[in-house]
């Protein structure tokens, strides 16, 4: 019973922006460690291909409100067609349109991602973004959140999968999971989730961290009938202990 008190006042003592005295955010990071730890040992270490800064952001455009399938196939059309980022950037922005229209919304996505390309040649005299990684991570960040479009998870992702930058990246997926197991207070948005877990996340852990929480809502934690019977993450869990273990 202490222990649910103590939860509770913790999400109570939060201000808007998320940030809550120091000793409650230690408890929060001891709670992410744990709960990194338990995904790792569920999971395993995540493997990926690394990318350059542009096609990372291009392929994050694409990937905006579709699924994987739709973005790789999108990506894989572009990629086709056009031989370079360069010839995207100057492509007739109908052709780029026609190219990315599996991943939908490919009238906004289209001139979107043209327009991000332009800008970098723009500023930058090529089209490169390996700059970002001698930047602090916060100046990166404004750089990538300057060009239209481009939101908190975009530029998340690009500083974190490419340049190894300590930032979070939040989606729909680490935005729910993080709020059943109670690492955010519930009204949290996802724009200040990111802020937030930046905070708590294990060093060095942001990248195995952010994936094994996509993986976990996406097999286990699902929006909808999550199967909190086989969840390795019961103990750590706030939504489980107050409203799947009380209905027992």
């Amino acid at each position: 019973m202490k222990v649910v008190k103590e939860g509770r006042a913790i999400r109570k003592r939060r201000d808007a922006n998320g940030r809550s005295p120091a000793g409650d955010e230690t408890a929060l990071r001891r709670k992410a460690k744990i709960v990194h730890e338990k995904l790792l040992a569920a999971y395993g270490e995540p493997q990926w291909t690394r990318l350059d800064g542009v096609s990372e952001l291009v392929a994050t455009i694409l990937s905006q409100n579709t699924n994987d399938g739709n973005r790789d196939l999108a990506y894989a059309r572009l990629r086709a067609r056009f031989p370079t980022w360069e010839a995207v950037r100057d492509a007739p922005e109908a052709a780029v349109i026609e190219a990315i229209r599996p991943a939908g919304l490919a009238n906004q996505k289209g001139p979107r991602i043209q327009s991000a390309l332009r800008r970098i040649t723009e500023e930058r005299g090529e089209l490169t973004l390996d700059f970002l990684a001698q930047m602090p991570v916060d100046e990166a960040r404004r750089w990538l959140l300057g060009i239209n479009g481009i939101g908190p998870k975009t530029a998340a992702i690009v500083l974190l999968f490419c340049y190894d930058k300590p930032v979070f990246p939040v989606d729909t997926h680490v935005h729910r999971v993080t709020g059943r197991l109670g690492l955010r207070p519930p009204k949290m948005t996802a724009d200040q989730t990111h802020d937030l877990m930046e905070r708590i996340c294990p060093p060095g852990g942001q990248f195995a961290f952010h994936i094994n929480l996509i993986r976990h809502g996406r097999e286990i934690c699902h929006a909808r009938n999550p199967e909190c019977a086989r969840c390795p993450l019961q103990r750590e869990c706030d939504y489980f202990r107050d409203h799947v273990r009380k209905s027992r």
